[in-house]
């Protein structure tokens, strides 16, 4: 039984479907090639860095120890979970289909989840003189860069390239 992928027209508001071209399974091998997925390692890699950039610069525009550490621990508070996530995905796990696949995904997910949020409420105990304004913006600036990820991920893929 063979796959086949269909590319999308330029334009798939007014296709008809007559614009659509089946893929060999070469042709979808060369395109897998060419558009290889983006790593969860990478991600958390980049939240690694721009949770040490939050800190500094926090550190620096306020030279307040206390706040610069709420903000590392908003950062850590993503990056730690995400951290585990991502090591409880890329273990090497045979599906034996599509739903227990979907299953593990979910249950990372809500590890992921539940970890976040016990860090939350624990901060207030771990974070001496906590800054909560500092911690969310630590938080949402680390939590925001699985879009920018994604937006690099797709720039580099460029029309030209896959043709």
């Amino acid at each position: 039984m063979t796959k086949n992928i269909v590319v999308a027209p330029e334009n798939d508001f007014d296709g008809d479907g007559e614009d659509f071209k089946t893929l060999t399974p070469q042709e979808a091998g060369l395109l897998k090639q060419k558009m290889p997925l983006l790593s969860v390692w990478k991600v958390v890699g980049y939240q690694i860095l721009v949770g040490a950039v939050v800190v500094v610069l926090t550190a620096w525009i306020t030279g307040s120890y206390s706040v610069a550490l709420s903000a590392g621990y908003g950062a850590l508070a993503v990056i730690l979970p995400a951290a585990v996530f991502a090591r409880g995905m890329s273990r090497r796990v045979d599906a034996v289909n599509a739903g227990v696949a979907v299953f593990g995904f979910l249950f990372w997910e809500l590890i992921k989840i539940a970890l976040t949020v016990a860090m939350l409420v624990a901060a207030n105990w771990w974070v001496k003189d906590l800054s909560w304004l500092a911690m969310l913006v630590g938080l949402v600036v680390t939590m925001k860069v699985y879009w920018i990820a994604l937006g690099f991920n797709s720039v580099f893929y460029s029309k030209t390239k896959l043709a």
